[in-house]
């Protein structure tokens, strides 16, 4: 599914994409690539599912955000799909996703809460609430105690 190219450009952004205007044509120079021809089969491998996303994963808590909590909402199953993506756009939500509901576990919508303490989250969580309406039966958060090693892609050595 990836061949020796594909697997030098996930070498090379593996770690993240250089921070500056034009990450992608580094990553070319680097292996002698165009960028043109480092984003086209970054796009491909996208569409193939070799790659699910490219995105920011800042350190919150070196932001200040050390009060992050998930939010776990039991939302009317025929308003889930409508209501998530309005939570999702949230400015503080950094994760929304909806989830099948487990025996003891009446959740179905998850979302992200990032604050600078708990006060803030939880203000942020009534902002939730407040747009989830009746359509929400239960509600509850998870805080974070710790930061997880966060990675993206990783090819293993042959």
């Amino acid at each position: 599914m990836l061949d020796d190219i594909d697997r030098k450009i996930i070498g090379a952004t593996q770690a993240g994409l250089p921070l500056c205007p034009a990450p992608y044509a580094v990553i070319a120079g680097q292996l002698g690539l165009t960028e043109t021809e480092v984003m086209t089969r970054m796009a491909a491998m996208q569409r193939r599912g070799a790659i699910r996303r490219i995105a920011l994963a800042p350190n919150h808590y070196a932001l200040g955000m050390v009060a992050n909590g998930m939010s776990v909402w039991d939302v009317a199953d025929d308003r889930a799909s409508e209501l998530g993506p309005r939570v999702g756009a949230l400015e503080f939500v950094s994760h929304c996703y909806l989830r099948p509901r487990a025996e003891g576990w009446p959740y179905n919508l998850f979302a992200m809460i990032h604050g600078h303490d708990r006060p803030e989250v939880e203000a942020k969580r009534a902002e939730i609430s407040a747009l989830l309406g009746d359509a929400c039966r239960e509600s509850d958060i998870l805080y974070s105690t710790r930061i997880l090693k966060k990675t993206g892609l990783r090819l293993r050595e042959a």
